[in-house]
This record gives C-alpha cells, sequence and structure tokens, in this order.
C-alpha cells in the first residue's frame, strides 16, 4: 500500500492506542445495560413468559451471562494489548478480541431480536 493512501494511514495507527477505549466503552455499555435490564425484568420479562418465549429468554440469560464473562476478560485484554511487543505471539491477543468481539455481537442481536418479539412501545 502506498503510504498516502486512505489505507495506508489508516494502517498506521498504533492498534494498542484502542485499547483504552475498548475497555472503557465495553464496561459503559455492560453498566448501560445493567440500567436497562432492571426495566426489563420488571415490565418484559413477566409479558415475555406469559406468552411463552422461553428461548428467547433462556438466550437472553446466556446473554447476560457472556456480558459478565467479557467484564472478567477486560483486564487480560488490557493487558495484552497495552504495549505489544514486536516478538511477542499475537495468539491471546487475537483471541481476546475475537471472544469480546463474538461477545458484543451476540448481545447486539439477542437484546434486539427480544426486544421485536414483545414489539416497540407495546
Amino acid at each position: 500500500m502506498r503510504p498516502g493512501s486512505f489505507f495506508g494511514r489508516f494502517r498506521a495507527v498504533p492498534s494498542a492506542s484502542f485499547s483504552n477505549a475498548s475497555v472503557v466503552l465495553y464496561a459503559v455499555s455492560a453498566r448501560l445495560g445493567g440500567i436497562v435490564y432492571l426495566y426489563f425484568r420488571v415490565d418484559i420479562r413477566p409479558d415475555l413468559e406469559r406468552a411463552g418465549h422461553w428461548q428467547a429468554l433462556g438466550l437472553f440469560d446466556i446473554k447476560e451471562h457472556f456480558v459478565a464473562i467479557g467484564l472478567a476478560l477486560l483486564p487480560a485484554y488490557w493487558t495484552y494489548w497495552r504495549k505489544p511487543r514486536a516478538g511477542e505471539s499475537t495468539r491471546a491477543r487475537t483471541a481476546l478480541t475475537s471472544i469480546l468481539a463474538i461477545i458484543v455481537w451476540w448481545s447486539f442481536l439477542i437484546g434486539h431480536v427480544t426486544n421485536n418479539i414483545r414489539g416497540f412501545g407495546a
């Protein structure tokens, strides 16, 4: 790639500079999700239980567990991405990043599916 191209400039940004932002944004999202969860637990979950949407509720419960596991992985993620060494293997960084990405996408999709089952504003 040419150094002056868009992709060349984008690639020049050190990936470790995003580790703090990733950790903070994940933690903030989990915190906001915990706040919204109170509303879900009191107002929405009973309606879904009465309607018999047990599979959706089970997937939502798994989502909660995955988010908690992701919170537990954040210190390791931050440690591995804080100052990556040149000769160091990238397996741990790749694995942690992949796990957190899967958790984020799983949470996004299951949250929206659960919301769509009940219907907006219902």
